[in-house]
């Protein structure tokens, strides 16, 4: 017996238990038993696949894990506050600031940006030794995590202060002479950081003095009676003026005030030349101010450090302050990550700059021995 023919819904004749065994599904003709199989198979992929994407996802997640958890230490970091470092500086923040845009410069360097990861407690003495006490004070209630000092009597000041703070000196004396540090290679103490060795290079000051000005017979020597290496200084002055068999006169000061006097007094008893005793504190505050006094006077004038030749001192002779600051971010960058202040050595500088100011001299009429142009670092036409 023949089956019955119809037509199936894509229109091709198929016997009829064909077609009623496979009635059409999405189009396709199937037996009854394969579609429940298919749509049972069809089902049972999906879960497959469902379980596979699920997997995958899971992977993935752990995969990102790490790097989701570092994002967000990171962004922990970016929150936490930056850390606050004292600023204590016997000098003046306008006629003296190149110290701390130095500093800041130490401190891009290894990393740290201001605003960012610190912010400075500034605090300036303008030259006042008076002040250093109460400013350290200001500093120490502020809970830095470090106080950067200097120079003169400020390294002292911010000790006494704040005794459980590391403090770093940023330039001046040794804190051994101070009492500050144990020595110089285990400080042992909250103090460390740099000194420029002033009082061992002061008794040169009179020597250079007379290698560019041989004819000068009675000399000047202007002193802050406020510096912590006040004796010092005075003791090797004196040394000094026993060698070179010169007449002296001194004229000590302790404020600003005190300077166009003590200068008028210098003058008045006839000196030819000055020696600036180094007070970092008070005289680099003021050092435009006394080279003016003393070139009104038509004097030679020998200092610290090379700003005071740049300002119009015939000489200037000692460690650049500017490389001491940058120095200092070292250390605090040390203390910051756990460094322990007794444990990082004091250092000393091992270069000394000699300038001379040709300028000054030819206003002077000063002819300046061409052995001495040979020995200097550098020479201000």
């Amino acid at each position: 017996m023949r089956a019955k023919r119809y037509r199936n819904d894509a229109g091709k004749g198929l016997p009829a238990y064909e077609t009623l065994r496979c009635p059409v599904d999405a189009g396709k003709g199937l037996p009854a038993h394969e579609i429940m199989e298919s749509r049972v198979g069809r089902h049972s992929h999906a879960a497959v696949s469902l379980t596979l994407a699920s997997r995958r996802a899971f992977i993935l997640a752990a995969a990102a894990w790490p790097a989701l958890a570092w994002m967000g230490a990171a962004f922990g970091q970016s929150k936490k506050p930056p850390v606050v470092i004292g600023w204590l500086n016997s000098g003046s923040r306008t006629r003296g600031g190149r110290s701390l845009p130095a500093f800041k410069e130490g401190m891009a360097a290894l990393g740290w940006k201001e605003g960012s990861n610190y912010v400075l407690e500034e605090r300036w003495a303008e030259g006042r030794g008076d002040r250093l006490r109460t400013l350290a004070e200001e500093l120490a209630a502020r809970k830095p995590e470090v106080i950067v000092a200097a120079v003169g009597n400020a390294t002292a000041a911010a000790a006494r202060a704040a005794p459980k703070t590391p403090i770093v000196q940023a330039n001046g004396n040794s804190p051994v002479s101070f009492g500050l540090a144990a020595s110089l290679a285990r400080p042992g103490s909250m103090v460390t950081g740099v000194t420029n060795i002033i009082t061992e290079i002061s008794e040169k000051y009179l020597e250079l003095l007379l290698a560019a000005a041989p004819k000068l017979k009675r000399v000047g020597f202007l002193v802050d009676r406020g510096v912590g290496a006040y004796a010092t200084h005075m003791k090797n002055a004196r040394r000094a003026i026993e060698h070179y068999r010169v007449e002296a006169r001194f004229a000590e000061v302790a404020k600003a005030e005190d300077l166009d006097p003590a200068i008028a007094r210098l003058a008045k008893e006839g000196v030819e030349g000055l020696v600036m005793v180094p007070s970092p504190g008070l005289f680099g505050a003021e050092r435009r101010r006394i080279v003016k006094l003393a070139l009104a006077q038509r004097w030679p004038v020998i200092a610290g450090g090379s700003r005071y030749a740049e300002d119009g001192a015939l000489l200037s002779y000692g460690a650049d302050p500017l490389a001491n600051f940058r120095r200092a971010a070292y250390y605090v960058n040390r203390i910051l990550k756990g460094a322990k202040p007794g444990d990082l050595p004091i250092e000393q500088p091992t270069k000394f700059e000699l300038v001379i100011n040709m300028k000054t001299a030819r206003a002077l009429g000063i002819t300046i021995p061409q052995e001495m142009l040979l020995r200097a670092d550098r020479v201000i036409e």
